[in-house]
């Protein structure tokens, strides 16, 4: 198959040529670059929605759902699942496919799952050159559901246009999602399995973690004659709500598995997506997630150069670190003289 060909397959919609080309995406083979090169014109039209929270937190029974919900509204939807990839054996389960039956027939629904080889941040290096080519297929929603790794899930925040953070209730001490950063890449928080005991706990919880950044926000205090705390803005009213270009991310109790609460999560999605086109910030979220994939792909071209350079000169990377290993090679001078070759 052509070059050619095969691009115009994809821009067709057409399922095993998108299949095809993002197999050699996510093995890395450079004979996919002229092809998302040709596709990349054709892209920018999708709506991108990211699900993300820790293992168990039901992600995928969420992800199903919401897919069903869009495609009830007559639109077209991708779905990229990310799988671990075991640092032993190479290989993943990639089993979203199988939890997602309820769409294998649907026509209007394309699943594909990608293992994460090794990169962390919740995704898979070939992600974002995937969504290019779903968004190439004509989808109008491409739902990103990340890997379930823990705290370091941070990367779809610049990857999405909305953030889905999943949780359920008894998941642990969130103030460690606080300090990772978790909780602050998320557009609207789900408390799934809210028929649990501590949901509202959960609820509770997030609320005061969102009323932190409020208060960072807040006039500073000073004593008056009589001592009392007083804002500097004295005889002002209280605090204003948030601005209306600052979203207020909403806390959903749902319980995916029965399909209850679903409604409001569709809802606030909607409401998000008006917000960023209203206030003109889903085009700096399309500048970050640009900025974010040049830079991978900057690293992965440079990082390949190195290595190249290193093979040409000093011989095979696993014989390099064997020397390095014995103390017979200095790594730090190596990796100097590797990135001022480059430079030069």
């Amino acid at each position: 198959m052509s070059a050619a060909s095969l691009v115009d397959r994809v821009l067709a919609g057409e399922v095993r040529a998108a299949s095809r080309l993002m197999r050699r995406i996510d093995d890395e083979d450079p004979a996919a670059t002229p092809d998302l090169q040709a596709l990349f014109p054709r892209t920018g039209r999708a709506y991108v929605l990211g699900i993300t929270g820790s293992p168990g937190a039901g992600k995928s029974t969420l992800t199903d759902r919401v897919v069903a919900r869009f495609r009830a509204q007559g639109q077209s939807v991708g779905v990229l699942a990310v799988d671990p990839t075991s640092p032993f054996s190479g290989g993943a389960i990639l089993g979203d496919r199988i939890r997602m039956q309820a769409h294998a027939s649907d026509p209007g629904v394309f699943i594909r799952s990608l293992a994460t080889r090794g990169s962390l941040g919740g995704l898979s290096r070939a992600t974002g050159d995937c969504i290019r080519v779903m968004d190439a297929m004509g989808k109008d929603i491409i739902v990103v559901e990340t890997v379930g790794v823990g705290q370091d899930e941070i990367d779809i925040a610049q990857m999405a246009h909305s953030t889905l953070l999943v949780t359920v209730p008894g998941m642990g001490d969130d103030i460690q999602a606080i300090k990772a950063g978790i909780l602050e890449v998320a557009d609207v928080f789900i408390v799934n399995k809210s028929d649990l005991d501590g949901a509202d706990r959960t609820v509770r919880e997030l609320r005061q973690m969102l009323e932190l950044r409020h208060a960072t926000r807040r006039p500073p205090l000073e004593h008056d004659r009589q001592h009392r705390l007083k804002t500097r803005a004295a005889g002002k009213a209280p605090e204003p709500p948030p601005p209306s270009d600052e979203w207020e991310p909403p806390i959903l109790k749902v319980i995916a598995a029965r399909d209850q609460g679903l409604d409001p999560v569709m809802e606030a999605i909607a409401r998000h997506r008006e917000f960023l086109e209203r206030t003109g910030q889903r085009a700096e979220r399309e500048r970050a997630r640009a900025r974010m994939q040049f830079l991978a792909l900057l690293r992965n071209r440079l990082l390949q150069s190195a290595l190249d350079r290193l093979e040409a000169e000093k011989g095979r990377l696993d014989e390099v670190a064997l020397a390095i290993a014995r103390r017979e090679a200095d790594p730090y001078a190596l990796a100097e003289t590797l990135a001022h070759q480059l430079s030069t």
